[in-house]
């Protein structure tokens, strides 16, 4: 059984971090229940926006902590972040006092309806369990959202606590100022809870991949400019062949051990632990104990899979998306589950259908040109860069609403325009410029991970209802909303993407609910990375492929109407050619 350094000599506070889809929450769920087995009082808490905690543990979680049957002194919950928002407005209204009209209020509430808003509050309830929310528990374990959400709730403390020192004009994207006064030394407490390695340890988790690695080494780069050098490094999914004779297994771990000699000096200098890839599903009580405690009863091995569903590939998606002429592909997904490779081949195969394409992304971590990895004719690579559309964004209102200001009017201006909220709304422009480009080409659009998908398309639909607001009968033209765009079937078709695996198939289905009920339906699925038809006579690997089949069933008979596949690839699809060799007509 593996050593886990986390479990020799635990800090109070556990804090998971890493790429979207490596595993954070299997080994945060593990990690919580070892400490409590060992009788440890341990709370688990997820900061994700789309947590999967209730359905590892098999428990119902709120956003308070519940005890998890089956495990003595462990507790869990959910930081709800529409649930912390509302709490949030409510503390500031009842800040403004009994004379406070009804405009005045519904003028606050107005300055507290943006995402930003909900993020703050969210990490304002996290920050709480640092700073002494959590005074019953010997360990608290955080299982936190993919690595770019994270990052921006980590850098909090520094962007509220600046903003607070430099703004006295009582108002701002997030109300009156004295609602985030009134935390300002909780922010301070929980920043200084993160920063000590006497209480905290905050753990990379990575799989041998070269993708989530070198996602690891920028978040670890950008924890270390936070002043959060406390890390270390788990590696996890490690795989070894049995046997030297499968091809299959050998490529996997030769892949594997590639990545790894690769890997970045600083990263390679942290602390490592290395866990094994698990013959079962890290779903249930019993699994997840087996994956870090020698104690753990591991399921028994689960009988051959059967013959794998027979399912068209890429080549047919793209064929089908082609004979379209144009439109915006929105290829989405839970982090990790490869987004970037699908839409990236979907770009690529459309170019060599002789079609104008328009590839780029809203995620921050932002890896499209790396996997395209060069030039095609018809074919644009770029990314929506927050920086880059903050700094615009902010140019052009001051060009447009200050230059009729004074000098001290100017820079208070710009001081508002320093606010978080303002690159949420900058990127929403850029994006809903590059929604309005599939008018007459085709945009493929590599979202980002669930959780900051869903702020986009809610910021979206935020913007939808204030236009709907705004419109006058007796105007001109049309009206059309980027949120009517994006519900147009005709104009927009959503792929969302999954791995062969009980987890990420759930969150892919619950993302198809949200969408649902913002009247977008997706208009495929797409399968990646199965071993079924692979031939491999690996005893772990085959052990693995009856779970992998049974969740394909599910996908197909129950999800999805309309469902793709793409193979387990013995080599990283990285590069035009083997990126056109995945949507090759025929192969």
């Amino acid at each position: 059984m593996p050593t886990f350094r986390p479990l020799d000599a635990p800090t109070r506070f556990l804090f998971f971090t890493g790429k979207g889809g490596v595993g954070k929450t299997s080994l945060a769920c593990a990690t919580a229940i070892s400490l409590a087995d060992r009788g440890r009082r341990v709370l688990l808490v997820s900061t994700d926006p789309a947590s999967n905690l209730d359905e590892m543990l098999g428990a119902t979680l709120g956003d308070s902590p519940s005890a998890v049957a089956g495990v003595a002194g462990l507790s869990a919950m959910n930081i709800d972040p529409e649930q912390a928002a509302e709490h949030y407005r409510a503390r500031v209204l009842a800040q403004l006092g009994p004379d406070a009209d009804a405009t005045e209020q519904a003028t606050v509430r107005e300055q507290l309806s943006g995402a930003c808003t909900t993020e703050i509050a969210a990490f304002d309830e996290f920050v709480g369990l640092l700073a002494g929310d959590a005074a019953g528990f010997d360990h608290v374990v955080f299982d936190t959202a993919p690595t770019g959400h994270t990052l921006r709730l980590l850098s909090l403390p520094k962007a509220w606590t600046g903003f607070l020192e430099g703004n006295d004009r009582g108002a701002s994207c997030l109300g009156p100022h004295s609602g985030l006064e009134m935390r300002e030394e909780r922010f301070r407490q929980g920043l200084e809870a993160l920063s000590d390695p006497r209480r905290t340890t905050i753990v990379l988790v990575t799989r041998a991949d070269r993708g989530a690695i070198r996602e690891a080494a920028r978040t670890s780069a950008e924890l270390d400019e936070l002043g959060l050098s406390n890390q270390m490094l788990a590696v996890n999914g490690r795989f070894r062949p049995a046997s030297a004779a499968d091809p299959v297994a050998v490529a996997i771990a030769d892949e594997q051990a590639s990545a790894l000699a690769a890997m970045p000096e600083a990263l390679a200098r942290l602390p490592r632990d290395e866990i094994p890839l698990a013959p079962f599903d890290l779903v249930g009580l019993g699994p997840l104990r087996a994956l870090l405690d020698p104690a753990g009863s591991a399921p028994a091995p689960g009988d051959d899979a059967g013959p794998s569903p027979v399912l068209p590939g890429l080549d047919r998606l793209v064929d089908e998306l082609a004979a379209t002429g144009k439109g915006l592909i929105m290829v989405m997904g839970k982090g990790g589950v490869g987004k970037t490779t699908i839409a990236a081949a979907i770009a690529v195969g459309l170019a060599r259908r002789g079609h104008g394409v328009h590839l780029s992304t809203t995620d921050p971590a932002a890896h499209v040109s790396f996997v395209v990895d060069g030039a095609l004719d018809g074919l644009k690579v770029d990314r929506i860069d927050p920086e880059a559309e903050t700094r615009r964004y902010i140019e052009r209102v001051m060009a447009s609403k200050g230059r009729d200001l004074d000098e001290e009017g100017r820079r208070l201006l710009r001081e508002d325009l320093a606010s978080p909220c303002t690159e949420e709304v900058a990127v929403f422009h850029a994006f809903s410029r590059v929604v309005a480009e599939a008018r007459g080409a085709f945009v493929v659009l590599d979202t980002a991970p669930t959780g900051h998908t869903l702020l986009l398309m809610d910021a979206t639909g935020a913007y939808h209802r204030q236009m709907m607001r705004d419109f006058q009968p007796t105007a001109s033209g049309k009206m059309v909303t980027p949120l009517m765009r994006l519900q147009d079937p005709d104009y927009t078709r959503v792929v969302l993407v999954t791995l062969p695996e009980r987890t990420p198939v759930s969150e892919a289905a619950d993302l198809q609910k949200d969408l649902r009920r913002a009247s977008i339906e997706p208009y495929a699925w797409v399968i990646n990375r199965s071993l079924v038809a692979s031939g491999t006579r690996d005893p772990l690997l085959k052990a693995r492929l009856a779970h992998e089949v049974a969740q394909i069933e599910r996908v197909r008979d129950g999800l999805a109407a309309r469902l793709f596949a793409l193979a387990w690839q013995a080599e990283a699809p990285v590069g035009l050619a083997r990126l056109e060799g995945l949507t090759r007509s025929g192969d």
